[in-house]
């Protein structure tokens, strides 16, 4: 298989691939712990006996053993009963271009530290246009099945390519014409189960989050109401970037979007996300 950051790889590649894992002392003796307490519960099944799994998930609980095994026996019952585990080969979401077309997003590139690097265009979404297309329990089914090719296939290919462990992602949010119009109940109940998924399942899998092109509306109504749906460590990595803020670099650059990956994309990444806007294929 390839070993491109995106594609699928074989993990024999990555065992020969000579890959910095930079480990704290004091995590290795806690990631112990908590694995010798998950085999004594048989809640260890050989494909998630991972040293990073098993840290993102004391992260989130703090380091405390007890609530870590807890949270970490919930995700097992949730991948089971939700089909986690074969859902890259079990789900086909036929759908994906209608539902891009009404809610743009995809993974383009790498950061300057290798990460993959996640966009939304949050403003051109259209919700309803949206609910037309697909159903909100299908839209989480791909949304997870994208956590999953991220988690098995880009995170390892980026760690090849950066030749050290890439373990999170950078996201990039442009709130640009992001308005109430763009809210509706479904979208408010599509955002909370998305954001449970992410915080319960998936912790401490996101580096940064950037979100640019955020107007007043954005500040006032719309960021103080996505906040109810995020826990506080999701919240502190979150920047929002405000039009006002900026206007000393629009006089140069067509809008946020283009400020910030000139800064935080690889530069081979950012002449092809470029080539790819400028032809109107994102």
């Amino acid at each position: 298989m390839s070993g491109g950051c995106g594609q699928t790889i074989d993990k024999k590649a990555i065992i020969s691939c000579s890959i910095e894992d930079v480990r704290d002392e004091n995590d290795e003796k806690i990631v112990l712990k908590l694995r010798q307490e998950l085999l004594n519960k048989h809640s260890l099944p050989p494909r998630h006996d991972d040293y990073h799994m098993m840290l993102r998930f004391l992260k989130t609980m703090d380091f405390n053993i007890e609530k870590t095994v807890k949270a970490w026996e919930d995700m097992l019952k949730w991948r089971n009963d939700f089909g986690a585990d074969h859902i890259i080969d079990d789900f086909c979401f036929k759908e994906l271009d209608q539902v891009t077309m009404y809610y743009p997003q995809g993974y383009h590139g790498v950061d300057k530290d290798g990460r993959p690097i996640y966009i939304e265009r949050l403003g051109k979404a259209h919700p309803g246009k949206l609910m037309d297309v697909t159903t909100i329990d299908r839209y989480l089914k791909y949304h997870v099945q994208e956590f999953e090719k991220a988690l098995q296939q880009k995170l390892p290919a980026c760690s090849i390519a950066a030749k050290r462990r890439v373990t999170t992602t950078t996201t990039i949010l442009d709130a640009d014409g992001l308005g109430m119009k763009n809210f509706s109940p479904a979208a408010a109940n599509l955002l909370s189960s998305i954001a449970k998924v992410d915080c319960s399942y998936y912790p401490e899998t996101l580096h940064r989050m950037f979100i640019v092109n955020a107007g007043f509306g954005f500040r006032n109504l719309i960021w103080p109401a996505a906040q109810k749906f995020l826990d506080a460590v999701t919240i502190a990595k979150i920047q929002v970037m405000y039009y006002r803020l900026f206007f000393y670099l629009l006089s140069t650059a067509t809008n946020l979007l283009f400020v910030l990956i000139t800064q935080v994309l690889e530069p081979k990444s950012l002449s092809k996300l470029l080539e790819t806007i400028d032809s109107r294929k994102f």
